[in-house]
């Protein structure tokens, strides 16, 4: 009860609504664009409309107005407030963060620069195919601008692999793979959100069809403010769960925990949307915050509920929104079917992916120890499957006639895509001959031999195999962030500057010294949904048989992995 009102309290009162005295008075016969709620004042009583779609000839039949077809016509707000914020939190709450942040810098340059790439391909391809449906009479030339081109770009470019992912799973595929292509479609939603929203406020001033150099920054600038103002806010309520979890004493009830998990989690994605940011970015933030600490803080019970819960919520949301796909091929009455819009379409994609993919990979092998081989490119070609983010944002905006093409040929793409790619997922492993049955553990061993080899003696197999930017990362997450935010992790009176001292005494819980004491030495690293144990600071078998000790000898055999009883949860 106190939630709601809180939460009630923010929508009312911190959201500015317009007012009605104060709202646009319109001529009918100067509008250029459709308001989504039409105010009337008749005698002095005030009407209000709200827009629903726009009749034309092209999409007015016998089933125009039908009742039910309107029954099942969902709101597109449904998708987004509803429906998606289960997916996107799930995606960013079982993330294997031991593989996507030793992958970090690939799966930023695919997320971001490959998505920005694939919609300037798509975009400029699909403007193209305008221009021979414009010669061709099958368009008005202002009904398509390369704006509109651009949008449909950005919202095809939304990757979801989830079929071959879920294909990946059962069969354990080579763990880089699944980790670049998992990576990559987690923060690819993100970035083609925000994407589709910064070019449909692109106004140029002037000429819509000359370029803006202004109205470019300015939705340059809005892309890089929404994403960084949505991160925060999604990281800040990941961070807030996890102290309250820690200095409290929910764990002893773990329905209340769960609880107070779930409204806090959807709490970062409303907080977002009544501040004007993106809730997806940032409700995907907060479940990847909430799955590096704020799990290690639960209870037993807790954290087996909130992954069973929100594994649910993601299955059946996916389930209903692949679902909603077929029904609404024939019961969304607003279609436009053209052959050339489609097939343009199609190759463009195409081409897109393989401008993302293969251009670079070739960047990144030059800096990678462990390259990105040709196979594993052509499968990340071959996985860039388009559902339910492309076709959420492609629903959100129906109301004119490029945007209900745009809607109908993604419709369609996701229908080829899923059944064609998703079910010769099988068949291409094998012909691409991709590792299966790989143990991730034994992987994550493996790769510490050829790390070890390659580096200088004695340095450390984990942080000698990966990134810089990891490292960075990983060292002030291990001295501050970890032991302020949960119980693990050195006690931050042991890292922090002595004049830090009643700060770090505060933050520190007796949990952490007990902890500090028994397992003085060891760092923690999550991994595999678990949070487990490896010795970095102890000399072992396969780096000092690596740094020259026993020269001559052939490398060892992996090390295997720490037994159950050594296994501990934060």
């Amino acid at each position: 009860m106190f939630y709601g009102l809180l939460m009630g309290l923010i929508l009312r009162y911190a959201i500015p609504s317009p007012d009605p005295e104060n709202s646009t008075v319109h001529n009918c016969e100067i509008m250029t664009n459709t308001p989504g709620t039409l105010l009337l004042n008749i005698t002095d009583r005030l009407y209000e409309y709200e827009y629903k779609r726009e009749v034309d000839k092209h999409n007015m039949d016998n089933r125009q107005g039908n009742e039910m077809l309107q029954k099942v016509t969902f709101d597109s707000e449904i998708f987004f407030n509803v429906l998606l914020p289960p997916i996107i939190f799930y995606a960013g709450y079982s993330l294997k963060k031991r593989h996507f942040f030793r992958n970090l810098g690939s799966i930023l340059t695919y997320a971001f620069i490959g998505t920005a790439i694939s919609c300037v391909v798509i975009g400029g391809i699909m403007y193209g195919f305008v221009m021979a449906m414009v010669s061709l009479g099958q368009l008005s030339k202002h009904d398509f601008y390369f704006t509109d081109c651009l949008f449909f770009g950005a919202l095809i470019s939304a990757t979801d692999p989830v079929t071959v992912l879920a294909i990946f799973h059962e069969l354990d595929v080579d763990t880089q793979l699944y980790t670049l292509l998992f990576g990559e479609s987690v923060l690819n939603d993100a970035v083609a959100i925000v994407l589709t929203y910064s070019i449909s406020i692109y106004s140029p001033q002037d000429n819509t069809d000359m370029f803006d150099a202004t109205a470019f920054f300015k939705s340059v600038g809005n892309f890089a403010w929404i994403f960084a103002g949505s991160f925060a806010m999604g990281s800040v309520y990941g961070i807030f769960t996890a102290l309250l979890t820690k200095f409290t004493k929910l764990c002893e009830f773990p329905m209340l925990e769960t609880g107070i998990f779930f409204l806090l989690s959807w709490s970062a994605f409303l907080s977002a949307e009544a501040s004007g940011l993106t809730g997806i970015v940032a409700v995907l933030f907060c479940g990847i915050t909430q799955a590096h600490y704020t799990y290690n803080n639960l209870s037993a019970e807790g954290k087996m509920r909130t992954k069973q819960l929100f594994e649910f919520m993601n299955f059946m949301a996916e389930n209903f929104i692949f679902c909603y796909m077929g029904v609404a091929l024939f019961t969304y009455q607003n279609h436009i079917f053209n052959a050339l819009f489609i097939f343009g379409a199609v190759v463009a994609i195409f081409v897109a992916r393989a401008c993302n993919i293969y251009p670079l990979s070739f960047l990144l092998n030059l800096r990678r120890k462990r390259k990105i081989p040709w196979n594993v490119q052509h499968m990340m070609m071959f996985a860039g499957l388009r559902g339910a983010i492309a076709f959420a944002l492609a629903i959100r905006d129906t109301d004119s006639k490029p945007k209900q093409m745009m809607f109908t040929t993604t419709l369609l793409i996701v229908f080829f895509t899923v059944w064609v790619f998703g079910g010769g997922t099988t068949q291409m492993l094998a012909w691409l001959r991709i590792r299966v049955d790989v143990n991730p553990d034994d992987e994550f061993n493996q790769e510490g031999i050829h790390v070890c080899t390659d580096s200088q003696p004695g340095v450390n197999s984990t942080k000698a195999e990966s990134a810089w930017l990891f490292r960075i990362w990983y060292n002030f997450d291990h001295k501050y962030l970890k032991p302020a935010l949960t119980h693990s992790g050195p006690p931050l009176t042991t890292t922090l500057p002595a004049w830090c001292g009643p700060v770090a005494k505060l933050l520190t819980s007796p949990q952490a010294y007990q902890n500090h004491q028994k397992d003085d030495g060891t760092d923690y690293i999550i991994g595999n949904d678990e949070l487990s144990m490896y010795h970095e600071d102890r000399e072992r078998e396969v780096p000092a048989s690596c740094s020259g000790e026993q020269q001559g000898k052939d490398v060892p055999k992996p090390e295997q992995p720490v037994a159950k009883d050594n296994l501990q949860e934060g």
